[in-house]
């Protein structure tokens, strides 16, 4: 059974991830809005800050995918309805980044061509090829978080269940030692009874013996008097 306190807490860490998701979702269409509107270099700075936003609402849906799993079942579906809208809320952001990406002249202004003749239209080419280069890896990044998170999830999913077993485990081993220890008290109990009695006997034996020992002298007390 789940415990109340760490379902209580996973519903607050998801809420407090969902609002700041929210924030950086924001800041995000606005970047995307204002793209289309430039060119050259405040177009480029405008998508590499569209980049950073992305990432971090990336960022931010892994550790919600992660803190539902915490969240009581009852409520559950609702918080994976809005996860998954979430989750297609940025993967569109993500579409449309891409889009805008792709739009090389914007980018690099009218001087770029597809068949560059000039050491300038050359060196546009470069940090182009430059650019998406550094997006392929921030995607192979992402990836690779994406996958850690999952691995990581699995991890507490397995250290969880363990903790469980280790916990009955450790439940049964107390209830061993407290019917262990009933029976040592039970023991105790007949130990000081029979030592009881072996002092009564004792007592006994001692009076028999000084009685007979009385007649005894009495007797012979008895023959020569």
């Amino acid at each position: 059974m789940a415990n109340p306190l760490d379902t209580d807490a996973g519903s607050e860490l998801f809420s407090s991830y969902e609002a700041e998701l929210k924030l950086v979702q924001a800041n995000l269409n606005q970047k995307l809005d204002q793209i289309p509107e430039l060119s050259g270099e405040p177009r480029k700075a405008a998508v590499r800050q569209a980049e950073h936003a992305l990432d971090e609402a990336n960022e931010l849906l892994d550790q919600m995918r992660i803190e539902k799993q915490n969240i009581p079942s009852s409520i559950r579906s609702k918080t994976n309805q809005r996860f998954r809208n979430f989750e297609s809320d940025i993967d569109s952001s993500k579409r449309k980044l891409k889009s805008l990406s792709d739009d090389r002249k914007a980018l690099f202004g009218n001087r770029y061509t597809d068949n560059p003749t000039t050491d300038d239209q050359l060196e546009q080419r470069q940090q182009l090829l430059s650019g998406t280069d550094r997006l392929d890896r921030s995607s192979q990044r992402l990836r690779d978080s994406h996958r850690i998170a999952l691995e990581t999830e699995d991890i507490g999913r397995n250290t969880l269940a363990d903790l469980h077993t280790q916990r009955e485990v450790i439940q049964h081993t107390r209830g061993g030692l407290l019917e262990s220890e009933g029976y040592v008290d039970r023991s105790v109990k007949t130990l000081r009874g029979m030592a009881r009695r072996m002092a009564t006997n004792r007592v006994i034996t001692v009076a028999i013996i000084t009685v007979l020992v009385l007649l005894i002298i009495a007797v012979i007390y008895s023959k020569f008097h």
